[in-house]
């Protein structure tokens, strides 16, 4: 059964930090990249960071740039997302997402909230 489960989400003080993972079962985690998406209430979706397959690529969106961390460990089949001088925009439910070919796979979402 393909799985892919978030967590670490909840609630932060501006300017604090948070590390989600995304745990993969099911599937070869290590031919697909790793996307990680939130939506923010009354926005769209926006694509925070990305990972290839073996790690030799990786993005950011610019609202995150220098304060976020996408890595993954192939061998625990789980992604993560290290968060650090969070703001109160950075507010949403984040969804990891994996995709090689035309193969990808959600997770069920996670809530940040970053608030005083």
């Amino acid at each position: 059964q393909v799985q892919l489960v978030e967590s670490g989400g909840g609630l932060v003080q501006p300017g604090g930090s948070l590390r989600l993972s995304c745990a993969a079962s099911g599937f070869t985690f290590s031919n697909y990249r790793i996307m990680w998406y939130r939506r923010a209430p009354g926005k769209e979706r926006e694509l925070v960071a990305s990972i290839t397959g073996a790690g030799r690529r990786i993005d950011y969106g610019d609202s995150v740039k220098g304060r976020f961390t996408i890595s993954r460990d192939n061998a625990k089949n789980t992604a993560y997302l290290q968060m650090s001088s969070l703001k109160p925009d950075d507010t949403a439910v984040y969804y990891c997402k994996a995709s090689w070919s035309l193969s990808e796979h959600w997770g069920q979402g996670i809530q940040v909230t970053v608030s005083s």
